[in-house]
């Protein structure tokens, strides 16, 4: 009997006995191509996209709320009363390359995006995984009453986005994310219309199936007219049957990259953030 067939069958007992289940096993840095794999577990950090991609021939359906802010307590219901919802529709071309369609309560916000791989981290070769994220939207609020001059281009925005992360360990994964953003209409008539931020986050493993997500969304040309704040949020991951469930606390209400960075008006000093949650389901 061949060495190392003999040494794989001494250690079948002992691969028995440690075995855990699978969301544990989809945990493990490496893979059969020695790319790390599970440097997050969540399609998104908190607000900022993660590197993770839905798998090819995979449709994934998300449905993410943002309640009201919590600082006016029960007159609110802690925000029950004012929630934001989203639908997003997640399909995974290949294992390298998802598109996506949403719609928002938030502005009544329709967007288009596309999510792709570029490089993957291994842990003998590239120290990184880079993923691209490109969105468009269209504001479907905005109305001609209000805004006479108001043509369709106006309603456009455009989102370019690089994810850098790296998984440290089997614990620690961060991420930054350069951020492009342009909105055809901005609130603030000082602001430009093409902004700049960079994203900040991280995922650190509590347990099993527990982890804890930080990031913060660092804008880089507001006006200093603008009320807005930068984002940062902080949430638990939890993982129940190959499913990831989302639950948060943040200052931004609106959801898609180009409100969360551009419109957040909560404070966390004074208590005036958002508690959300992203349920998604695999089909």
């Amino acid at each position: 009997m061949k060495p190392k067939l003999l040494l794989l069958l001494l250690c079948l007992p002992v691969l028995g006995l440690a075995q855990e289940d699978l969301l544990s096993e989809i945990d493990t840095t490496t893979t059969t191509d020695q790319a790390v794999s599970a440097t997050f577990k969540g399609l998104k950090v908190v607000n900022f996209e993660s590197t993770k991609l839905v798998a090819k021939k995979e449709f994934t359906f998300i449905v993410a709320h943002r309640f009201g802010s919590v600082k006016y307590g029960f007159d609110t219901f802690f925000g029950l009363d004012d929630a934001v919802t989203r639908l997003n529709f997640i399909y995974g071309i290949s294992e390298a390359f998802n598109v996506s369609v949403s719609r928002s309560s938030y502005q009544k916000i329709y967007e288009g995006a596309i999510k792709y791989r570029l490089l993957q981290q291994a842990p003998q070769g590239f120290p990184f995984t880079i993923v691209g994220y490109n969105a468009i939207y269209i504001n479907s609020s905005l109305e001609q009453d209000n805004l006479p001059k108001l043509k369709f281009k106006h309603r456009l925005g455009y989102t370019f986005q690089a994810l850098i992360a790296r998984k440290f360990n089997k614990n620690l994964s961060l991420e930054i994310a350069p951020t492009l953003f342009h909105d055809n209409y901005v609130v603030i008539n000082e602001q430009d219309n093409t902004q700049f931020a960079l994203g900040l986050g991280g995922r650190y493993k509590l347990g099993k199936r527990w982890s804890l997500n930080l990031d913060y969304g660092w804008h880089l040309n507001r006006a200093d007219s603008s009320p807005f704040k930068n984002p940062l949020s902080v949430g638990i991951d939890l993982e129940t049957g190959g499913h990831v469930f989302q639950m948060h606390f943040t200052n931004a209400q609106p959801m898609n990259t180009n409100m969360f960075l551009g419109q957040a008006t909560g404070d966390w000093r004074d208590g005036n953030i958002y508690f959300g949650f992203n349920l998604s389901r695999v089909f």
